[in-house]
């Protein structure tokens, strides 16, 4: 019997139910919303509230009998919630086999457009990157010391349905962001779940992958291209320096580099549906 129990379900993990829940025998998710623990159980999904306090009784019972854990939920000041509320029960559960973090590309450094992969060392100059890097470790040390296959998905900023240049050209939100030199990689929400699908049929291979497309590119070409599509005017041209940003926003600018995905296509053997921005804007904007 194969049962998932996934923590944190967010955009990402509920279109890896979506398209792959459906080869478990049980799933259970948590979330830390009474809202999406609704819809969640409206889907057929064993739904807990869960924000990194001690797990609940039935959370824990489900654990026990979990083969498979996607861990989605991301750390906080206090470190991982996932490990702090239900370490335990994971250390205890006595069929698990495969463990998926889902990470980001954000624990790399600035590499000054230049190209990094699996073996460049982590070094985030951002505290949510450090955070990760201290999150990605702590389960690697779970793996070693419970023998259960642990794999660090490393995502590219994410896109697809209701997400992305898309959706901001539509409601009239997106910006043209003129930064020299800059790009960053992207990821379409559904090669995201081929991706965790192909890690669990290959265990062993990484432990570390990068979940990215085959294109790093200028944002704002990205934005130009999806306003071609939508058959819309493109927003003005906008210099980061003098643009209106949130501190969150302008952290993802402080980092510029490529970031390779050999690791995704030629050990884990995903073939992307959506290798560039291009085939993926196209397809939302249909």
């Amino acid at each position: 019997m194969k049962r998932l129990v996934v923590f944190g379900c967010g955009y990402s993990a509920r279109r890896f139910l979506e398209l792959h829940g459906g080869s478990f025998d049980a799933v259970d998710a948590t979330t830390r919303s009474e809202a999406t623990a609704a819809a969640l159980r409206a889907e057929g999904v064993s739904a807990h509230l869960f924000d990194g306090a001690p797990a609940s009784a039935a959370l824990r019972a489900a654990v026990a009998e979990a083969t498979h854990v996607l861990v989605s939920a991301p750390p906080d000041a206090a470190g991982d919630p996932t490990l702090r509320g239900a370490g335990e029960a994971l250390r205890a559960a006595q069929n698990l086999r495969w463990v998926g973090y889902l990470s980001t590309i954000g624990v790399y450094p600035d590499a000054d457009g230049g190209w990094v992969d699996e073996a460049t060392p982590p070094d985030s100059d951002s505290e949510r990157g450090r955070r990760r890097v201290v999150a990605e470790g702590s389960w690697l040390a779970f793996g070693a010391e419970t023998g259960v296959s642990v794999q660090i998905f490393r995502l590219a900023g994410i896109y697809g349905p209701g997400r992305g240049p898309v959706e901001h050209l539509r409601a009239g939100t997106a910006k043209r962001l003129i930064k020299a030199g800059q790009v960053f990689n992207r990821i379409h929400v559904d090669d995201i779940a081929a991706a965790i699908a192909a890690g669990i049929e290959r265990p062993m291979v990484g432990p570390v992958i990068n979940v990215t497309d085959d294109e790093p590119a200028a944002p704002q070409d990205v934005i130009a291209y999806a306003a071609a599509r939508l058959g819309v005017a493109p927003p003005p041209e906008v210099g980061f320096e003098t643009a209106e940003l949130s501190p969150m926003q302008r952290s993802f600018y402080s980092s510029n580099k490529r970031v390779a995905n050999r690791v995704l296509r030629e050990q884990l053997g995903v073939r992307l549906a959506f290798p560039t921005y291009r085939e993926g804007i196209a397809a939302l904007a249909r």
